[in-house]
């Protein structure tokens, strides 16, 4: 996708000097409740998408992001280390990580630890039963922008069930707070994958980053949305058999 600022070549003709791409910043595999391999999800990406980059979220793992990672050049897709850590009041998001979150820390100690290895610190689906906020967490949104310190939240989440959690985060979501837009697939089926994302400037994961801190991304979604939920509805038993097998990474310590 291409857009942005234009300039003047020749009389009449504009040419943008900016490049916007598409990131899918939570994607969960087989490593803890997700359906898809590794190497099933990034060529699913490669040939069927037109995302840039990956983040691979597992639940408190950040064992399949690695694998992913070794596979960059495979498949011309750059992933991002992640991790989806069950801290405990809900779950926050790791990216750009080097080394594995433990969960059962508060939320504040959880992005803490992900700041200090230079990380950034995303809030998922802040408003469903799962997210920092919870539903009924709108009163003390505010209050949170400071005390957390987090990087982004997420105000769009594909999954098919969070469509008012999704409202309600864009609704919270005012610009001027000092966080970023970001938005995700939060995929646990491999067709789910690209559903929702990230635009940023740019086409690297680097050029991800500096849009993330310049406050400059924003959350947009993929069309199909009634094949994506008929696909979890079918897919919900074996996504449940999956958090069993790894029930050790996707429990929720709290």
């Amino acid at each position: 996708m291409v857009t942005g600022r234009t300039t003047t070549i020749d009389p009449g003709v504009y040419v943008s000097t900016q490049v916007w791409s598409k990131a899918d910043l939570h994607i969960h595999s087989n490593h803890s409740d997700g359906l898809a391999r590794i190497p099933e999800i990034m060529e699913f990406v490669a040939t069927r998408t037109d995302l840039k980059v990956i983040a691979i979220t597992d639940h408190n793992t950040i064992e399949g992001a690695l694998f992913a990672k070794e596979l960059e050049d495979v498949f011309g897709i750059e992933v991002v280390v992640g991790e989806e850590v069950s801290s405990t009041e809900g779950h926050v998001i790791g990216l750009f990580l080097t080394e594995e979150i433990p969960s059962g820390l508060t939320p504040a100690e959880t992005i803490r630890r992900i700041s200090d290895q230079g990380g950034i610190a995303i809030i998922p689906h802040p408003f469903s039963s799962r997210g920092v906020f919870g539903p009924f967490g709108r009163s003390g949104f505010a209050a949170a922008v400071s005390e957390l310190a987090f990087h982004a939240l997420e105000v769009y989440n594909s999954v098919p069930y969070l469509g008012w959690a999704n409202r309600v985060a864009a609704k919270m979501f005012t610009g001027g707070q000092g966080i970023a837009a970001v938005g995700g697939s939060d995929a646990h089926v491999l067709h789910g994958v690209g559903k929702g994302y990230t635009v940023f400037k740019g086409t690297t994961a680097a050029d991800l980053r500096a849009s993330i801190e310049a406050l400059e991304t924003r959350a947009e979604a993929d069309r199909g949305g009634l094949a994506l939920a008929l696909r979890y509805a079918f897919r919900i038993p074996q996504i449940r058999r999956r958090q069993a097998w790894n029930w050790e990474r996707c429990k929720v310590r709290v």
